[in-house]
């Protein structure tokens, strides 16, 4: 596949290209030929980007975050097409120069206007560029347990920023609580993008430092939740109501509630369970305890499957631990 120079370029600040490149592949999970073919470009194109031997493709660039489902990457400069012409001006401009010499003035006088400029107004003003986006650190409390509980049970973090996915359908309603609660607790406003393709809809919060905030102070973790067999944070264990607000966020978005029916001597019955399936067994186990300390007869199987089959015991948990997800609300008032 031959790369076309007369499509736009992008440039990355020094590493960032490499950077975003092998990131994708493992985000996505593809071989380097796979992440070429979304690319449009070849192999060989594809191995000199990741070397930042020549700049990407802008089709390229957006081809990859469209598959990511994330958005453009920031402090990137889009170049037209011969934009490599300028070094060839530039060389132009140095064979004038010493040819004809200083052309635009004196540079002294030049200069000290800059540096008149400098103290007296450049030097207070804010730079954004390199500035980390501002949100606010939230001190431990309810509302930030049940975040914990809906990120350990559909969020994920990558170095970048933290999501959580939900069904674009069921879950559309309770996307909303859980975007009023991120913007509450971090005084910021969560992007939302629907994955047609899937049926996903994605809260998506970029923030490197949030991130960081959520790994050292809150007690979350990067990359894969199973592998790491994550649990819930010893800060929300350790205090009744946060416990409670975590299992509320971790079966509101990981948690079901279904019919069961049966016949017993004729006759029809029909009640309803509650099930929470994880497969990080420090994680089911916290949930089985938080659940049997708060009165509730919850049954541990298979060390990965929570479930609470007794009528009284259902009803007691919508009394004392709540829903905010109207899917299991609604499900459970049928």
């Amino acid at each position: 596949m031959a790369e076309s120079f007369k499509s736009k370029r992008v440039e990355f600040q020094p590493e960032r290209q490499k950077e975003f490149i092998e990131q994708s592949k493992v985000e996505l999970g593809l071989t380097w030929n796979e992440l070429s073919k979304i690319a449009k470009t070849s192999t060989r194109n594809l191995t000199d980007w990741k070397n930042e031997k020549i700049l990407m493709s802008l089709v390229a660039v957006e081809n990859i975050c469209k598959r990511r489902s994330i958005y453009f990457p920031k402090n990137v400069t889009i170049k037209d097409p011969y934009w490599y012409v300028q070094k060839g001006a530039a060389a132009g401009g140095k064979a004038t120069y010493k040819k004809y010499g200083i052309i635009g003035g004196d540079q002294d006088s030049r200069k000290e206007r800059w540096f008149e400029w400098w103290e007296k107004e450049g030097k207070f003003k804010v730079n954004g560029i390199s500035n980390p986006l501002p949100f606010k650190k939230p001190k431990f409390s309810k509302k930030l347990a049940e975040f914990v509980g809906i990120m350990l049970g559909d969020g994920g973090m990558t170095s970048y920023q933290a999501k959580i996915t939900l069904h674009c359908k069921d879950d559309l309603e309770y996307s909303c609580f859980v975007e009023k609660l991120i913007t509450k607790l971090f005084n910021l406003k969560p992007s939302k993008k629907f994955r047609n393709d899937c049926n996903a809809l994605n809260i998506v919060m970029s923030r490197v430092e949030l991130v960081k905030f959520l790994i050292e102070k809150v007690g979350l973790s990067i990359g894969n939740k199973v592998k790491h067999q994550v649990d819930i944070p010893d800060w929300i264990k350790n205090s009744e109501e946060f416990a409670i607000a975590c299992v509320r966020g971790l079966i509101d978005t990981d948690g079901c509630i279904y019919d069961h029916a049966y016949m017993s001597k004729g006759k029809l019955y029909n009640y309803k369970k509650l099930q929470f399936t994880n497969m990080s067994k420090p994680l089911a186990h916290s949930v089985y305890k938080i659940l049997n300390d708060n009165g509730l007869r919850a049954g541990l199987y298979f060390e990965r499957d929570v479930r609470v089959e007794n009528k009284k015991d259902v009803d007691r948990y919508f009394k004392i631990f709540k829903t905010h997800n109207t899917k299991h609300l609604n499900r459970y008032n049928k």
